[in-house]
C-alpha cells in the first residue's frame, strides 16, 4: 500500500537533503584538489554508508527492514545511479561549483524530453516553453568564453542532469514499497563491488587525516542526502519536491565563495534564472496535470 503523501513534510525533507549534498560535493571537491582519485571517492562514498546502515540495523535487530522483492529493481537503480554520480561528483572537480550545479538544474528538461521519447506522452506548450527556456539558459551559460565552462565539463554536467532525471523515475518507483534504508542500502550493496574494482588499480590507499575525513565526510553527507531524498520522494511527487533543489545553487555559490575564493561569472547570473524557472515552469505544470487526473479519478 502507498505511504501517505504528506507534501510539506516531503518539501522539508529535500530541502535538508540539498544542503547535505552541497556539503558532499565541496568534499569532492576539496578531495580531488587534495590529490584523491575520483574512482576511490566513489568507492568510499558508497562503503561507508551500507557498512554504517548494516550495522545501525543489526544491532537494533532490524535486518529485516532490507528485505526485498524487487532485487532486480534495485540493480536497475545502481547501474543508473552508479553512472549518474561518477558524473555528478566528477563534474564539481571539473567546473566550479556554481556552474556544475546550475547545469544539474536541467534535470527537470531531461525528465519533460524522456517522457516524450520514452513514454510518449503528450507535452503542451507550457513544457515545451520551459523546456526551450531552460536550453537557452544553458547556451547562455555556455557563452563563447571556454576558460570558465571548458566542452569536457559542460558534456558531463550535462551528464549527470539526464542521469540524474533517470535516477529520480527509479527512486519515486521503488519508493512506492520499499523503505528508504532499505533503497539506500541496496544501492551501496550494487555499486561497492564494481567501484572496488578501480581499488584494485591503486592498491591500498594511504591518506593523511585530512583525506581521511574528507572520504568520511562525502560518506556522511552522502547518505544522510540518499535517506532523505528517498524519504521525500515517498511522502510527496518528483514535481512537487523537485522546487528544493534550487536551493542547492545558493549553497555552491556561498562554499565556491567562501574556499575557493570563486563569484560565478555575469553569464552564470543571467543563465541560471532561465534554467531555474524552466524547472519550476515544469513543475507547476506536473502539478496542474496530477490535480487534473485526480479530479478524473473514480476516487477524487
Amino acid at each position: 500500500m502507498p505511504p501517505t503523501q504528506r507534501p510539506i513534510y516531503a518539501l522539508a525533507l529535500r530541502l535538508m537533503a540539498m544542503a547535505a549534498i552541497s556539503v558532499m560535493l565541496l568534499l569532492v571537491k576539496l578531495s580531488g584538489e587534495h590529490g584523491i582519485w575520483l574512482p576511490e571517492t566513489l568507492f568510499w562514498r558508497q562503503f561507508f554508508p551500507g557498512i554504517a546502515l548494516l550495522g545501525w540495523l543489526a544491532t537494533r535487530g532490524q535486518i529485516d527492514r532490507l528485505a526485498t522483492k524487487r532485487p532486480w529493481i534495485h540493480a536497475r537503480r545502481a547501474l543508473i545511479g552508479g553512472l549518474g554520480m561518477f558524473l555528478t561528483l566528477g563534474v564539481v572537480q571539473i567546473l566550479p561549483l556554481a556552474e556544475a550545479t546550475v547545469l544539474g538544474f536541467t534535470a527537470p528538461i531531461f525528465a519533460v524530453l524522456l517522457a516524450v521519447v520514452l513514454l510518449r506522452e503528450k507535452v503542451g506548450i507550457w513544457r515545451w516553453t520551459a523546456v526551450l527556456l531552460g536550453l537557452a539558459g544553458v547556451v547562455i551559460i555556455a557563452g563563447p568564453d571556454r576558460a570558465h565552462l571548458p566542452l569536457l565539463g559542460l558534456a558531463t554536467g550535462i551528464g549527470a542532469a539526464f542521469m540524474v532525471a533517470l535516477i529520480s523515475i527509479q527512486l519515486r518507483d521503488l519508493g512506492r514499497t520499499e523503505e528508504p534504508v532499505s533503497v539506500v542500502f541496496w544501492f551501496s550493496a550494487f555499486c561497492t563491488p564494481p567501484f572496488a574494482l578501480f581499488m584494485l588499480h591503486t592498491g591500498l590507499p594511504h591518506h593523511d587525516l585530512a583525506g581521511w575525513a574528507m572520504l568520511a565526510g562525502i560518506g556522511a553527507t552522502g547518505l544522510m542526502a540518499q535517506l532523505l531524498m528517498t524519504a521525500a520522494l515517498r511522502y510527496g511527487s518528483v514535481s512537487s519536491v523537485i522546487v528544493m533543489d534550487y536551493s542547492q545553487f545558493g549553497w555552491a555559490t556561498l562554499w565556491g565563495w567562501l574556499f575557493f575564493a570563486h563569484l560565478p561569472p555575469a553569464q552564470t547570473w543571467i543563465g541560471a534564472p532561465a534554467i531555474i524557472a524552466a524547472g519550476l515552469i515544469i513543475a507547476w505544470r506536473e502539478q496542474v496535470r496530477g490535480s487534473r487526473a485526480g479530479e478524473r479519478s473514480p476516487a477524487a
